[in-house]
């Protein structure tokens, strides 16, 4: 049986040139779905000779199954409907819901055609793709990724290295490889945590936790109300206008630039409070102006619990509880008075905990240092392209064998 990609042509082209545009896909999603559309779309086979796989719900088909990538991108579906029987609330709104997907190159095309396509053929109403978030490759180290060979940290395996999942997360998305390849690095991992979290977004709310917790407040947020000066305004807009670049790019899909704003924002804050000198002298020879300080500084703490929420979200739920706060929404305006005057918050307890930089050649070895040089050894120090890394702009092979 065959998807007549042939015939839905001009529907699905037209699909692309509006989706493309009003959902501002990617540059590599655009180039590759735009190679199909050129080369010319043909029958698509939607079943295979095989004993394991979804069975054709059709009589005389019983020998066959349905192809897995058609299977797939229709699973998107019935994975709703299994979850909720309001499925169509989402699926048949296109008015009302957008549709984001994110992928690796190679499955762009199953996405931006193949599904599309199956929508457009059926003839019904259908909340189509709106977003396409498509990315390069993640190298290892200088290699490819490898887990037959032994060669790359996979998710079972960075469980067992103790490292908490917020620093994996942290890591990937600041090195998501949105407009070209990028490589994952031991040594980078470790100056991520020590230098970028721990002294930086770590430190800001380590210091304002605990300075709460010190003698001068004993962990109850002072009235910050009766003091003002033009610093505190200043603050007030230079994160307000980060703020904003923040929500500027997560509407844009640009993940790894609105992550880096997040850690200018704790930047920051970090600023903030050593022009401003908080200690315990400013405490005891100008208290207004250091109750106006620490509270501004632990209602940035708030917003930046907020902000690291889809990033973090272990590392924000334990900004939350020393805060004892619950979780907020991401704001359009920082609320420098999320938190009030009087409000108690708990002890101060360290967000990330140093990684030792002599552990990146031992984890080199460990995740098969060997066996990236044996590989590129054997491909004349050239890394071999995996399958479907040189096909970006044709259809893969298996594409034309129909059948």
């Amino acid at each position: 049986m065959f998807l007549r990609l042939d015939k839905l042509q001009p529907e699905i082209d037209a699909f692309y040139r509006q989706s493309a545009v009003k959902g501002a896909w990617s540059e590599n999603g655009k180039r590759i779905t735009e190679a199909w559309l050129k080369e010319g779309l043909i029958p698509r086979s939607i079943t295979r000779d095989l004993k394991w796989g979804i069975a054709v719900p059709i009589p005389q088909y019983e020998d066959k199954v349905i192809y897995s990538w058609f299977d797939a991108c229709i699973g998107y579906v019935s994975i709703t409907a299994q979850y909720t029987p309001e499925w169509r609330r989402w699926w048949h709104s296109p008015d009302d819901v957008q549709l984001y997907q994110f992928l690796g190159k190679d499955n762009v095309s199953y996405h931006s055609v193949i599904f599309p396509g199956s929508q457009l053929g059926s003839r019904d109403d259908w909340t189509k793709l709106h977003h396409l978030s498509s990315t390069e490759y993640l190298t290892y180290e200088g290699g490819k990724f490898s887990k037959s060979r032994g060669v790359g940290v996979f998710g079972d395996t960075a469980k067992n290295t103790g490292i908490p999942a917020d620093i994996w997360r942290f890591y990937l998305l600041s090195h998501r490889p949105e407009s070209g390849d990028s490589e994952f690095n031991w040594d980078a991992l470790i100056s991520g945590n020590n230098n970028l979290l721990l002294k930086n977004l770590g430190n800001f709310i380590n210091r304002v936790l605990k300075f709460l917790n010190g003698p001068h407040y004993e962990a109850i947020v002072p009235d910050y109300n009766s003091y003002g000066e033009a610093s505190l305004d200043i603050l007030e807009e230079d994160i307000n206008n980060l703020l904003a670049q923040y929500i500027q790019e997560l509407d844009a899909v640009k993940l790894r630039a609105a992550l880096n704003t997040i850690l200018r924002i704790s930047q920051r804050g970090n600023v903030f409070l050593q022009s401003e000198g908080l200690d315990n002298k400013l405490a005891a020879s100008q208290p207004l102006k250091c109750a106006a300080i620490i509270g501004r500084a632990v209602n940035l703490a708030h917003l930046i619990a907020a902000l690291l929420a889809p990033y973090m979200p272990d590392t924000a739920q334990s900004i939350q509880a020393q805060l004892k706060t619950e979780p907020g929404l991401i704001p359009e305006v920082w609320n420098t008075n999320a938190i009030s005057p009087g409000h108690t918050v708990g002890p101060a307890a360290l967000l990330f905990q140093r990684l030792d930089p002599a552990k990146a050649s031992e984890r080199r070895v460990s995740f098969g240092e060997k066996g990236l040089k044996k590989v590129v050894a054997k491909n004349g120090g050239r890394r071999k392209a995996g399958r479907g890394e040189t096909t970006e702009d044709t259809h893969p092979p298996e594409v034309n064998l129909l059948g």
